[in-house]
């Protein structure tokens, strides 16, 4: 079965449907040996994987250059230019303070400068501000600093990554936006009422982030599960280190086994939990690629299953699917997590 692919019109590029999260191969989820990240790189392309999406801080630039040497490798080998993988990288989360001042052309130019450096890629294909503070999406200095590395071919696009719909409605109000990443799946269902429409509408790509809610959606997870200090899953359910909403979907953990305990006996069996998580958010109208992570290669390819075109069976069991997610989410989720992000 072969990956689904779309080509948002800002962006102008094919996306396949699953992407590779990289923040799982940089840092942040434990420990990752160099071979496990690159089995993970390599099992996702093999397995129809064309989009990969990095940050610069993910193992500070450890992330990116796994990934700009796994393009290299294939521009070395005589892949052509529209064979190779799609590369979105993440600036801005080095600034030090992490305040709207530190937001100036020099500070961006060389963020750019770190990521083409890192990437090995003279322009590099789409670079996303990584959540930054929230007076930054009205500041226009920034964006034309970002219009500018555009006219310079340093890159070929620019996107945001954001933590509320709100940051995304203010995002799609600029002409040359060309992508959102924001977090989506059976635990944040708000940016369907508003954002992924608009952004169908303008053509703007929008990228599934968190798809798997930090794992929980894996089905794997227990009371009694643990997690290494160095993950982010343990230093960061309360938002201690970056925002409540990225660790588990801001999802209090009790509450989210819950949820997956009612998800999984929708299923009954018919469709593992990850499978029908990742298979729904890209049905979803309007959603361009979801991004899950991997750490190992079993995973990736499993992952990148789910962006095959579905079966007849496989439809109607994501249609029962969407009902319990809307019922689960109306009756456990939807008071704490709806007015925050």
């Amino acid at each position: 079965m072969s990956m689904q692919h779309r080509t948002p019109s800002r962006l102008g590029r094919p996306l396949s449907v699953i992407g590779q999260g990289c923040w799982q191969i940089g840092a942040d989820w434990g420990e990752v040996t160099d071979a496990s990240a690159q089995e993970v790189l390599e099992t996702a392309r093999e397995s129809g994987v064309s989009f990969f999406d990095t940050a610069d801080v993910y193992g500070d630039g450890r992330s990116e250059r796994l990934v700009g040497a796994m393009r290299s490798r294939l521009a070395d080998g005589g892949a052509a230019p529209q064979d190779l993988p799609f590369l979105a990288t993440k600036a801005s989360r080095r600034a030090d303070p992490f305040a709207p001042e530190t937001f100036t052309e020099e500070n961006l130019r060389a963020w750019v400068e770190r990521s083409r450096k890192n990437l090995a890629m003279d322009t590099l294909d789409l670079v996303q501000l990584h959540c930054p503070p929230p007076a930054v999406y009205r500041d226009d200095r920034v964006f034309d600093v970002l219009d500018t590395l555009a006219e310079e071919k340093r890159i070929a696009a620019w996107g945001v990554s954001v933590e509320t719909c709100e940051e995304a409605l203010i995002s799609l109000e600029r002409e040359h936006l060309a992508s959102i990443q924001i977090i989506l799946n059976p635990f944040r269902l708000k940016p369907l009422d508003e954002v992924v429409p608009l952004a169908e509408s303008r053509g703007v790509a929008i990228i599934a982030r968190v798809p798997l809610a930090s794992g929980l959606l894996t089905g794997k997870f227990s009371a009694d599960s643990r997690f290494a200090e160095d993950d982010h899953r343990h230093f960061n359910r309360g938002g201690e280190a970056f925002d409540q909403g990225e660790t588990f979907s801001g999802v209090d953990y009790a509450t989210g086994l819950e949820a997956v305990a009612r998800l999984e006996r929708s299923l009954d069996g018919a469709m593992p939990l990850p499978e029908a998580s990742l298979r729904w958010i890209v049905s979803r109208s309007g959603v361009t690629a979801a991004i899950p992570g991997a750490s190992s290669g079993d995973q990736a390819r499993r992952n990148a299953a789910a962006g095959s075109a579905p079966t007849d069976e496989q439809a109607e069991v994501i249609a029962r699917f969407d009902t319990a997610v809307h019922e689960t989410y109306d009756e456990l989720l939807r008071e704490d997590i709806h007015p925050r992000w």
